[in-house]
């Protein structure tokens, strides 16, 4: 059997093993120790404008303590991205709050500024003020960022940013993790860079790092006793997954590159492809990271579909994805309230994400657009 070309590997460098082996010799084999210090300020350096970071055990506990930190509570409302996975929405749940879903435009396929106000005029007019506002950069590509801030400053909404796929990109020079009020990233074994297991929230000042380490950390008082004034968490990363993220960082720009001219492999391949879309930035304002590259499919030109190719592709041993099925259409969710139409239905029903790891060998791509060439071909007969 062939090899397997998976999706979006863990790829490490080899830079991260002297920061565990000190976390071993140091016996610093705990949510707390130097790594996870030095770890924050290598994100803080690497994202600039005085940001702070927190390390956390998950993008979706970021997302948890961001909500908690807005005072989002039971009964509030909360507007999030329909084509999201599902750890963006779900913590809103976990509140007790109602999540409202708004949809995609087709430039970036992030949440459209167009329903987004279309939402909170309605939300307002039925007596409900949302929360927060959670926008997330779909595979590693910026959403429409100066129109989505404008809209949460007229009705002074807060952001929080899901930049969970798009460490590296940015946006008019700006990079993707700063432009919420409060922004989330993650490092679990598919992204960009990995810890293994773990995620991060970026925050904009020193108080509000010091009250979401707080809450991480189980909100226990500072006393010599244990004593607890409210409910916290066990939310704070390991000391041995941050000495990974530290090597990891060493070579974050590498892998953005490396994913980014996986992205031009796949704009050479289509480009004489009739009915295939690849995703790709809308103007010069946007640098996207390219996490997963990923192509809409007009069966009605190309004369297969994303079914196809993702069968074909796993009979190769390579490994495809579908895109994000719209969480308003997903049984936790049905019964939220939705704004848009239909546009992340469209991506879901058309779109499949390939192979787009830093690790792709030449060998890789060869078979991979072999097996393209082939499918295409054969589509033809």
């Amino acid at each position: 059997m062939k090899s397997k070309i998976w999706l979006s590997p863990p790829h490490m460098s080899g830079k991260e093993l002297g920061y565990i082996e000190d976390a071993f010799n140091e016996n610093w084999i705990s949510t707390s120790g130097k790594n996870i210090e030095s770890f924050e300020d290598v994100l803080e350096l690497y994202l600039g404008d005085n940001k702070r970071a927190i390390a956390l055990s998950s993008g979706t506990s970021a997302i948890h303590l961001a909500l908690t930190l807005l005072g989002v509570k039971k009964g509030d409302e909360v507007i999030c991205q329909t084509f999201t996975f599902c750890a963006s929405a779900n913590p809103i749940k976990y509140l007790g709050a109602n999540p409202v879903f708004v949809d995609s435009e087709f430039d970036t396929w992030n949440m459209s500024p167009m329903y987004l106000e279309e939402a909170i005029k309605d939300r307002v007019l039925k007596g409900t003020t949302p929360k927060a506002i959670i926008v997330v950069n779909s595979y590693g590509m910026p959403a429409k960022w100066d129109e989505i801030i404008n809209i949460s400053k007229t009705y002074n909404i807060p952001i929080i940013e899901d930049a969970a796929e798009s460490l590296g990109s940015g946006y008019k020079g700006e990079k993707c993790g700063t432009f919420g009020d409060l922004s989330v990233l993650s490092f679990n074994g598919n992204k960009i860079i990995t810890t293994s297991a773990g995620g991060a929230l970026i925050c904009q000042d020193r108080y509000t790092k010091n009250q979401a380490i707080f809450l991480a950390t189980q909100a226990k008082d500072k006393k010599e006793f244990y004593e607890h004034s409210e409910v916290g968490y066990n939310y704070r990363m390991s000391n041995i997954l941050a000495g990974i993220g530290i090597g990891q960082m060493k070579v974050l720009e590498k892998y953005v590159e490396k994913r980014r001219e996986n992205n031009k492999f796949y704009k050479s391949i289509f480009k004489e492809m009739d009915g295939i879309k690849l995703l790709q930035e809308p103007s010069n304002n946007y640098v996207s990271n390219h996490w997963l590259s990923c192509i809409l499919i007009d069966k009605e030109i190309s004369n297969w579909d994303n079914y196809q190719l993702h069968s074909f592709l796993k009979s190769e041993n390579v490994e495809s994805r579908f895109l994000w099925t719209p969480l308003h259409t997903q049984t936790p969710f049905k019964q939220c309230d939705y704004y848009g139409n239909q546009e992340s239905l469209d991506l879901f029903e058309k779109g499949l994400a390939l192979p787009s790891g830093s690790s792709l060998t030449c060998d890789d791509k060869e078979r991979i657009k072999e097996a393209i060439h082939t499918l295409a071909s054969e589509s033809k007969k």
